[in-house]
């Protein structure tokens, strides 16, 4: 994790201090402009960059200027038309966050960046390509040269944590061990990437969760050169190695860990989905969170807050509590599947809301559903304070997480779950501060290009555990890079430059 390393950098120069926006103009030569979406190199499915707004004494604002204190306009000097999708999401402390996504590759990209009719910072940005849109089959053939073009972490300690228990990996055991112990009852995919391309052979019945897997697979090969792996992925909730496993150990992919297993935690497939979709078909992800926290934390409802399904009964247990004690607790059931016999004692179900609104609450209860609470990156990332419950579930960052600065623990039982709100309430300030440290850690730890980094990292390390070739098995088909895109690129690196 590369902690809060991107605003150190950019705003060195920077004095920080009183909110600069009540009364401070805004000033375009000392506002700061940085971020990977002023790379050319650095591609990512929706690409984006940063923004703070500094007034002439070199005070950074701390409220809002106006969300419209910026505009930004992406062109294709070269060409006719550019197809740029572009937003500016304001975080209302006085930065801004700009993404866009390219629906077509162009040899060089202009990044214009103005307050009024002045160009911000240095401005305007020229990107000299080729640039490439997340479409275009255009791999980096040196992983060493991706991964710093990325500026991916050297170190990632929970893929060490987790490698750990699997100093060889023999990819023709596994491919027969695997199988027989688990290829009856679960639902596993068993992929081979050779020659940077994916092939896949399916166990068990329901295998529709690989969609996640593929699509993240393929994007990867797109932009790198995948090493030559062989592994597999659990698509169901649980992980499935046991610590106390009376057989071998086996390597296996989950996108959720335990303390009681042994499994190898990839991001999930909810957090996957969003970084491959943003600006795309979903609206709830890591980048749409930081522009819809809600009101400022002095304006919040000061009630804890939850919706969410009946998939674990210390849920039951919240939502009693919410009824005993509603003027501190709004917890409430959108659907009932588990407990559907209690439904008249936790009922009736309530209607959901937009994850948005959620923010209008200061404090927001983040409790297991069958596994970890897929929900928490976003949770961190508004400007709430998150209470979180002990658990023996993990999610690929939990372990960077830290108690009483990130977030705030009550037990796995919530037999303290009201001490520990009244403690917030009583110690406003500090439960303020703890807010703003989870939201520092999700902006710098869980964007797109973390999420990247991360899969790759993880490949790439558990190849070179590797001890024999990894082989495309019997049975198994190749999945293929999707065909439907409208404006297909040519690779520079296959072909002449001239050529995109």
């Amino acid at each position: 994790m590369r902690g809060l390393w991107p605003l150190c950098v950019a705003l060195g120069a920077v004095a920080a201090g009183a909110a600069a926006g009540e009364g401070g103009r805004l000033s375009p030569e000392r506002s700061a402009v940085w971020g990977p979406g002023l790379r050319a190199e650095a591609a990512l499915p929706a690409r984006y960059f940063y923004l703070q707004a500094v007034d002439a004494e070199g005070q950074r604002f701390t409220s809002s200027p106006g969300e419209n204190a910026f505009q930004v306009k992406i062109t294709a000097p070269d060409e006719q038309f550019t197809r740029v999708g572009v937003q500016v999401l304001d975080r209302k402390d006085g930065s801004f966050l700009v993404r866009y996504r390219m629906y077509a590759s162009y040899k060089n990209l202009k990044i214009e960046v103005k307050t009024g009719d002045k160009h911000v910072a240095k401005s305007p940005y020229i990107l000299k390509g080729p640039v490439y849109h997340e479409n275009c089959d255009c791999p980096q053939e040196e992983s060493s040269v991706w991964l710093e073009e990325m500026n991916c972490p050297q170190i990632i300690p929970q893929i060490q944590r987790d490698l750990a228990n699997f100093p060889i990996v023999d990819p023709d055991k596994i491919a027969k061990e695997i199988p027989q112990r688990f290829g009856q009852r679960q639902s596993l995919c068993h992929y081979t990437i050779k020659d940077n391309e994916v092939y896949i052979k399916t166990y068990g019945e329901h295998v529709g969760f690989r969609i996640f897997m593929d699509a993240i697979l393929l994007s990867l090969t797109r932009k790198v050169k995948m090493p030559d792996v062989e592994f597999f992925v659990n698509l169901g909730d649980w992980p499935l190695e046991k610590k106390k496993s009376p057989q071998n150990l086996h390597p296996i992919f989950s996108w959720c860990g335990s303390s009681e297993s042994k499994d190898i935690v990839m991001p999930t497939y909810d957090l996957t989905d969003s970084v491959l979709e943003t600006m795309g078909r979903v609206s709830l992800d890591m980048m749409s969170v930081q522009a819809n926290t809600g009101p400022s934390w002095e304006d919040k409802n000061t009630t804890a807050f939850w919706r969410g399904r009946d998939s674990r009964k210390e849920r039951l247990e919240l939502v009693k509590l919410s009824r005993k004690y509603p003027e501190i607790i709004d917890a409430a059931f959108t659907n009932f599947f588990f407990f559907k016999h209690d439904e008249s004692l936790y009922g009736p179900i309530v209607k959901h809301i937009s994850f948005f609104d959620f923010f209008k609450y200061k404090y927001q209860i983040n409790i297991d559903g069958t596994v970890a609470a897929y929900r928490l990156p976003y949770l961190l990332a508004g400007n709430s304070v998150v209470l979180k419950q002990d658990s023996i579930y993990y999610e690929h960052f939990y372990n960077e997480l830290q108690p009483w600065k990130h977030y705030i623990p009550f037990k796995s039982d919530l037999s303290d779950l009201l001490e520990k709100l009244q403690w917030a309430k009583e110690h406003d300030e500090e439960a303020k501060n703890i807010a703003k440290s989870g939201q520092e850690f999700a902006r710098n730890n869980l964007m797109g290009d973390h999420i990247f980094c991360y899969y790759f990292k993880l490949f790439q390390e558990y190849a070179s555990l590797q001890v024999s070739e990894p082989k495309i098995r019997d049975g198994m088909e190749k999945v293929q890079q999707p065909e439907d895109d409208l404006f297909p690129c040519t690779c520079h690196r296959k072909k002449a430059k001239d050529e995109l």
